[in-house]
C-alpha cells in the first residue's frame, strides 16, 4: 500500500554531481524520517543521511560537506544533492522511510519501507 520510488542514479565522473529523488505514495498518513542508505559491492548498506520531520539532518562522515539531503513534507519527496563525488561512493542507493499509513481497515499502521535502490556509479 505504500511505497518509494527512487530515480536519477547513473553514470558520472569523479568531481561531478548527481542528484537523487524519492517519492512516496500509497495511503501515508504522515511520516517521520526520511533517508538515504547505500550499498556498495561487498559491503553492509550504510547510512549516508537522514531527515527526521522536524529535526536536525544527519550525514555520514564520508559525505559531510559533499552531500545534501531536503525533504517536501508538502510531496512526500525526499532528495539527495551529491557533489564532488568520488568513486568510493560508488554504490547502490536506497531510499528508507519511516511512516503511518492507513491500511484498508482505515486503521493506522507504522512501517519501514524501502526503495527499490538505484545505481550510482563513479570512475575515476
Amino acid at each position: 500500500q505504500v511505497q518509494l520510488v527512487e530515480s536519477g542514479g547513473g553514470l558520472v565522473q569523479a568531481g561531478g554531481s548527481l542528484r537523487l529523488s524519492c517519492a512516496a505514495s500509497g495511503s501515508i498518513f504522515s511520516i517521520n524520517t526520511m533517508g538515504w542508505y547505500r550499498q556498495a559491492p561487498g559491503k553492509q548498506r550504510e547510512l549516508v543521511a537522514r531527515i527526521p520531520r522536524g529535526g536536525s539532518t544527519n550525514y555520514a562522515d564520508s559525505v559531510k560537506g559533499r552531500f545534501t539531503v531536503s525533504r517536501d513534507n508538502a510531496k512526500n519527496t525526499v532528495s539527495l544533492q551529491m557533489s564532488s563525488l568520488k568513486p568510493e561512493d560508488t554504490a547502490i542507493y536506497y531510499c528508507n522511510a519511516d511512516l503511518y499509513y492507513r491500511d484498508t481497515g482505515d486503521r493506522i499502521k507504522y512501517l519501514e519501507v524501502w526503495g527499490q535502490g538505484t545505481l550510482v556509479t563513479v570512475s575515476s
